[in-house]
């Protein structure tokens, strides 16, 4: 699977729900989620377990830069990641915790994150689909951007996980 990614510090998390509900996006829900990634030669693999839900692992591959970003990702249950990974599947990188208001405009999906030991951020995912090209993900980023950018601080280019190894 693949999506358009875009990622930027939030300066004013109000004013973004604020603008983001005008614009018809439905508030989903807030979610408690952890993200446990783990060292591999390629891409990134996390574990992310979810209060209330079904944990689920995630290996994607990204480029790191502050633009929009194609992302290319797969979604296994334990037992699939445990079969093509091993389990565990690595040794542990480093642990993600945050607080997630996930809302949803069309096919974006947008996160009004809380990252534990890194502050707020906003980051909008566009699903690529057979009805929903690249250049339309593209375009819909751009929108909400322009419509956000009163709220919004720099682009990110890197995932949560880097910028905690930073700190």
């Amino acid at each position: 699977m693949h999506n358009v990614e875009f990622k930027a510090e939030l300066r004013d998390r109000d004013l973004a729900r604020s603008v983001l509900l005008r614009m018809g996006a439905t508030p989903i829900g807030v979610l408690e989620q952890t993200d446990t990634y783990y060292a591999v030669k390629n891409g990134r693999l996390k574990k992310r377990e979810t209060a209330g839900e079904r944990t689920e692992i995630v290996f994607y591959d990204r480029p790191d830069r502050s633009i929009p970003k194609l992302s290319h990702f797969s979604l296994y249950t334990e037992e699939a990641a445990a079969k093509e990974f091993g389990d565990p599947p690595g040794e542990v990188r480093i642990v993600v915790r945050k607080v997630r208001e996930l809302l949803m405009l069309g096919s974006v999906r947008i996160h009004l994150d809380e990252v534990e030991g890194l502050g707020t951020f906003l980051e909008f995912e566009a699903l690529v689909s057979p009805s929903q090209t690249v250049k339309a993900c593209h375009d819909k980023i751009a929108e909400l951007r322009k419509a956000l950018r009163p709220a919004l601080g720099e682009p990110i280019a890197c995932g949560y996980a880097d910028l905690l190894e930073q700190e």
